[in-house]
């Protein structure tokens, strides 16, 4: 097992005081100050915060010449094309926006490019097929800010063309390493992450947010001039329905959970259940979640992934029309299939890593800062899983290419925080064919012939140190297990939503004895451990690792036989940990167990 750095947080401040101003713990406190939570009020809006809490969408760039734009286009019957992309942010962001334009009385309709024959985005076929089928207005969904040139195709075609993303702005450093940010030519530009600079405006508070919110936010902005506000009806009605989309789109596409996204995350998750769209409800039917209250864990690891796999092998606008199905058994019908295509994905995807992995011993690629993997057969679709699953076992930056069959490669890219990728692949830019993505992840194809090149050029160019390349654990906060029973435990979960940029609670706690252990599941990839602290406290463990690997581990630092003493109950361990507090429940009883993430053995 790497050995992982733990880092305790020290974030400052008065946590009684703001504990007792909002009827919560400390613990719960210093727990929510670590998000970067500060003081009081925003502590408030963290743990109750509403809709009306979200940030005004006039702030995001050009949001009100857009919904100008759009209402002239409503009032003329002028037809408008949303092109979407083919992940899940795509297929929400490009549902909403139909959905809500024709609420509105709009002309649209919505299209989506094949992964295989397009590759990502809107390109030059897209636009003039959208021309010759007389199409006025195109708006793109979670693409087009780096589309010059099938843009500058679309304006002298003579389309009105609206920009919607939210990805990284393009950009060219000058020779003083001043960067120039190239915007597409386009009637209006919406995104978060369009800076001051060139704006001139102030910059949208919370850039971070996907595709799927920024077209929930200017939905809501044009529901809000055509309908008479926010207090009316129709308004409130729209923006209960779109939201579980923003939602799923807003945890699939791994936005961090603070701010906006947090109460888009919180609020669509507890409406999705209720919601009346067939799609949704099949999809959630036909993964068994009807009657269980949605996590994030569900939306990505168990719905999002269905939706995904269309465009992955086959086509996404499967997924978009599951959402614009209006019957309930047509629904279920297209539902099953989607989460039997994401069966067969899965399978795929595990060849695929294995691949990967058999590549890196045999090529002798371990000590490699970036790792750069040429799969010739793997399916191009399944590249950024793959890369994703090989940066998570071996902490550093991973692009993952495969051959198209006509002189390119394609792939993706999925980084670790110290690393930029989409700075890197800026710096290649002369090598590639197209590239995009921001600073955790990027897309792009490439001649083959420059494949070498590339390779190089980012291993040599690449800073990080081994303190980088060093899994880090970011602990809450030193705190025996005893102080966390179950009243603690409940509290925590109003923690929930948990993921990217708001993790699961975690504790680090020393000297803890371990007595006994059971190895269980059919994998035999769970530890149940019996434990004891320095007062005397008895705990439950759950540990999920191969037990081959846990007994390895251990007998390495503890000693030959220190496992199997464990097994028949007569073990004297000693571990340091990181864990967290969870509640068993079990034929109507409930106990404390504690989940541990990771554990140093004491010589």
């Amino acid at each position: 097992m790497a050995n992982k750095k733990w880092i305790v947080s020290a974030k400052k401040a008065d946590f009684n005081k703001i504990a007792a101003h909002c009827g919560i713990s400390p613990i719960l406190a210093r727990l929510i100050r670590n998000r970067d939570v500060l003081g009081e009020e925003e502590t408030e809006r963290f743990l109750k915060g509403t809709l009306d809490d979200l940030h005004d969408p006039r702030l995001l760039p050009d949001a009100e010449k857009t919904a100008d734009l759009l209402e002239q286009k409503i009032r003329e019957n002028k037809r408008i094309r949303i092109i979407g992309d083919y992940d899940v942010d795509g297929i929400c962001g490009s549902y909403i926006l139909w959905y809500s334009l024709r609420s509105f009385g709009g002309a649209a309709d919505c299209t989506l490019p094949d992964r295989m024959r397009d590759g990502y985005g809107i390109n030059e076929r897209i636009v003039r097929e959208a021309h010759e089928d007389g199409i006025d207005t195109i708006m793109t969904c979670d693409n087009g800010i780096a589309a010059i040139e099938p843009l500058q195709t679309a304006k002298e075609l003579g389309m009105t063309v609206i920009v919607t993303d939210h990805h990284e702005v393009p950009f060219h450093l000058m020779e003083d390493g001043t960067r120039v940010y190239d915007l597409p030519p386009a009637d209006a530009v919406v995104d978060p992450k369009i800076p001051e600079s060139v704006t001139g405006a102030t910059a949208y508070p919370f850039p971070d947010i996907c595709g799927a919110a920024v077209a929930y936010k200017l939905s809501l902005l044009l529901a809000e001039r055509l309908w008479g506000g926010r207090e009316s009806a129709k308004y409130r009605e729209l923006a209960g329905y779109l939201l579980p989309f923003a939602a799923l789109a807003t945890v699939c596409d791994v936005m961090p959970l603070r701010d906006e996204n947090r109460i888009l995350v919180k609020k669509g998750l507890r409406e999705a259940p209720l919601s009346i769209n067939p799609g949704l409800t099949a999809l959630l039917r036909v993964s068994g979640l009807t009657d269980t209250p949605l996590t994030c864990y569900h939306a990505g690891f168990l719905l999002g992934p269905c939706l995904n796999a269309t465009g992955r092998l086959d086509n996404a606008l499967r997924g978009l029309q599951l959402f614009m199905e209006e019957d309930l058994s047509e629904a279920l019908r297209s539902a099953q299939e989607l989460k039997d295509l994401n069966d067969s994905r899965k399978s795929m995807t595990q060849k695929g890593v294995e691949e990967a992995e058999a590549l890196i011993a045999e090529k002798n690629l371990s000590d490699r800062k970036v790792l750069v993997l040429l799969l010739k057969d793997c399916h191009e679709s399944l590249t950024g899983i793959i890369a994703g699953r090989i940066k998570e076992s071996r902490h550093r930056p991973v692009f993952v290419l495969t051959k198209t069959g006509n002189g390119f490669l394609k792939g993706s890219g999925r980084s670790i925080e110290s690393y930029d990728m989409y700075e890197q692949m800026n710096a290649c830019g002369d090598l590639l064919e197209r590239y995009g993505g921001h600073k955790m992840a990027g897309g792009l194809t490439m001649k083959e012939e420059n494949y070498p090149e590339f390779v190089r050029r980012l291993e040599e160019g690449c800073v990080l140190t081994g303190e980088d390349l060093q899994e880090v654990i970011r602990v809450d906060m030193e705190l025996p297990p005893r102080f966390i029973g179950t009243a603690v435990t409940r509290e925590l979960e109003t923690l929930e939503p948990c993921g990217n940029g708001n993790p699961k609670p975690l504790f680090v706690t020393r000297n803890i004895r371990l007595l006994s252990a059971r190895v269980l599941g059919k994998n035999r990839n769970v530890m149940r451990l019996s434990a004891i602290d320095d007062t005397g406290f008895r705990m439950e463990l759950i540990r999920f690792e191969d037990a081959a690997v846990f007994q390895e581990e251990l007998e390495k630092e503890a000693g030959r036989g220190a496992f199997e003493g464990l097994l028949r109950g007569a073990g004297n361990v000693t571990i340091d940990m990181v864990y967290y507090p969870e509640i068993n429940s079990w034929n109507g009883r409930e106990n404390m167990q504690y989940i541990v993430k990771d554990y140093r053995i004491h010589r």
